[in-house]
């Protein structure tokens, strides 16, 4: 099978190649405009993260949002994590790094909560409250002073996401938010507001989980190290 490039790709049957001639073309691409859309993916991922490592005050506020991480999880703390699409899935991800695994090393498992997750919870508050609620009411459920929220918008302005960062810092909770270019109301109620470059929601999020997982790393480091028979200590 393959595509004919317009508007929307077309499935056609094309006989299949012996087994010679799949080795001699195996670096070629038979789809042009396919492989220029790989190209174009990998160059702007490429440079936006570049662009990322080269900011003084971006790796500066990762460094803040881990060290608030490390100081609520040292203590007892448990991060809530929310966002919408996307992002949701971003919040499962990290949240599962956390009390499952991020590298091979034991470590005890972290309290980590993807609000995200509890379709009873969510179609239940969305129904009874409203969708704006969906998050808020979970942090006013769950959420507990020295607690930390985070939350990731690709826009800044999620006024669900916006909802819960104001309700976790009514309840002495520490915001960090994750956010595009432009934090907007989001940036405004966090603790921490990391800003990462981006034109498009799909290269934005790609760097939202390279900052999830630098966060995971740092987080799952310290607490190795804090184990008997390791050096350092949180």
């Amino acid at each position: 099978m393959s595509y004919l490039p317009g508007s929307v790709p077309t499935l056609v049957s094309t006989p299949q190649p012996d087994e010679d001639s799949r080795s001699a073309d195996h670096d070629s691409c038979e789809n042009p405009w396919i492989d220029a859309i790989v190209k174009r993916a990998l160059r702007d991922g490429l440079a936006l993260r570049q662009e990322l490592l080269e900011s003084e005050k971006r790796e500066a506020m990762i460094g803040a949002a881990a060290t608030l991480l490390l100081s609520a999880l040292s203590q007892g703390g448990k991060l809530l994590l929310c966002g919408n699409g996307g992002s949701a899935a971003d919040c499962q991800h990290i949240a599962a790094e956390l009390t499952g695994r991020f590298s091979k090393s034991p470590r005890r498992g972290l309290p980590a909560l993807a609000l995200t997750t509890d379709t009873s919870a969510l179609t239940a508050i969305g129904n009874d409250y409203g969708y704006d609620e969906v998050f808020a009411r979970q942090v006013e459920a769950l959420g507990r002073p020295g607690d930390v929220l985070m939350c990731i918008s690709t826009s800044g302005k999620s006024r669900n996401v916006v909802r819960a960062a104001e309700r976790a810092r009514a309840q002495a909770m520490s915001v960090i938010a994750l956010c595009g270019p432009q934090a907007e109301a989001l940036g405004m109620l966090a603790d921490a507001c990391i800003l990462v470059p981006g034109s498009t929601p799909d290269r934005i999020q790609e760097l939202h989980i390279t900052v999830g997982h630098i966060l995971c790393e740092v987080i799952d480091r310290a607490f190795i190290a804090a184990l008997p028979g390791h050096a350092g200590a949180l």
